[in-house]
Order: C-alpha cells, then structure tokens, then sequence
C-alpha cells in the first residue's frame, strides 16, 4: 500500500478534525445557535423554541425577515421591533436572557458572525422556514443574511434545522427539500404525534418544539419520551 502524499494526509488531517468537531456536544450553556424567524404560519414554533434556548442557557443570534413580522402580530398579537437592540430588549424581558444571551441581528448586517464560516456558530434552526427560503438555500443563493447563514452550515457541516410549514407540497418543494436532505440539513416539519395525549395547542407546539432541541444537541423535557412510561413488567422489582 502507498504512502500518502502530504496533500492527502492535510485533507484527512481535517476531515478527522471535522468529524470530531460535528461530533462533539458542549454543554448548553457553552453553546451559540442561530434562530431564524421567516413568513411562514407557524411562529408559535419558533417562539416557543426561542424560549426554551434561553431557558436551556444556550447564546442565541435571532434573525426575522419583514414577512415574520406581519406573521408575529397575525398569530400571536406580538409586535417585533425592526431595530435589532429594541427586538433584543423586547424579547429579552419576555423569556428572561441573561445579559448578552440574545443578539439580534439586521437582516442586512454582512458583518454578523453567522455570515462567514470562520464564525458559525454551532447550529442554526430556521423556524418556521418558508418554501421560499428553503429554494433559495436548495439553490445557493445568498440573498439575505438568513438565507447566507444557512449555507455558511451547510459548507462547515454544522446542524442546520429547517422547519417548513406548508401544505400541500409541490413536486418543487419535495425536490428542494430532497436536495437540501442530501447536503446535510435536517427537514423537519411540524407535524406533531399524539401518543403522549397532548391537551392543548401548547402541548402540540411543544412536540415540534421538543424535536428541534434534540436535533440541535440541546436537553430537555418537553414531552415524554417513546417507551419510557412503559408499565413494568408484572414481577419486576420483587425478589
């Protein structure tokens, strides 16, 4: 067998570093994602994901476009400042960050850490993420910060959570999402299960919700978990 030459020993030098990188779970609170808020029906979801980062002591880097903010005052009578330090305030004081957990970003502000790959950031959740967003990351496109922080994830290879709400789905919307699959992004639709008996649209939203975390290496506890209220077996436990 052949020796390597050197330029094939860098590049499995840092695909291994990669691999070990992707890998690697740091605690919540050592931890930067990005969240993003587009136009689609659904904002709950992402809201309610916005909470439970903050809650979880994760750094979030919150972006919306202009379309998230009809959506927010359609859906849940919330009025989302366009200035980035009164959208930080506002939400801020609603879920209880910590000074300088949450950073909001302008929709044009290139010089945000999300917008190149020497600083991504391990995670992004786009929640919930329109069939224009989610074409426009399909093809490349890199026409807004959102839309650029994505594919900054996906060429580093770090998670990127894509939450589109729409219904039915075209033959261009399942061939978008097939081909985002392929690059390495999570498709994750909101489409909540009822075997843990949810009550209330709380507890719907809470399902999604629940999902996101996990796909981005976040812990928690919003619904049960699939076997874990099983009974017993008769006997267990006796001696």
């Amino acid at each position: 067998m052949s020796a390597q030459d050197p330029a094939e020993r860098e590049l499995s030098r840092r695909a291994g570093a990669q691999d070990s990188h992707v890998s690697a779970r740091a605690p919540a609170e050592q931890r930067r994602l990005t969240v993003a808020f587009t136009g689609a029906s659904g904002l709950p979801y992402g809201l309610r994901l916005l909470e439970c980062l903050l809650a979880a002591g994760v750094r979030v880097d919150l972006l919306y476009s202009a379309a998230a903010q009809i959506v927010a005052r359609q859906e849940c009578d919330l009025t989302l400042p366009t200035q980035p330090r009164e959208a930080a305030r506002l939400l801020g004081d609603r879920y209880g960050a910590r000074e300088g957990q949450l950073l909001v970003h302008a929709r044009d502000d290139w010089l945000a850490p999300m917008a190149s790959g020497s600083n991504p950031g391990d995670g992004m959740a786009i929640c919930p993420c329109t069939m224009g967003t989610l074409g426009a990351i399909a093809g490349g496109l890199a026409d807004s910060l959102i839309e650029r922080a994505a594919d900054v994830m996906l060429k580093e290879r770090r998670p990127l959570v894509l939450v589109p709400r729409e219904t039915p789905l075209s033959a261009i919307h399942l061939e978008n999402m097939l081909t985002l699959a392929r690059a390495g992004a999570v498709i994750l639709p909101p489409a909540p299960g009822f075997y843990a008996r949810p009550r209330s649209v709380s507890d719907l939203v809470d399902f999604v919700v629940a999902r996101v975390l996990d796909h981005l290496g976040v812990p928690q506890t919003l619904v049960p978990r699939w076997g874990d209220a099983r009974a017993a077996p008769p006997g267990a436990g006796r001696t």
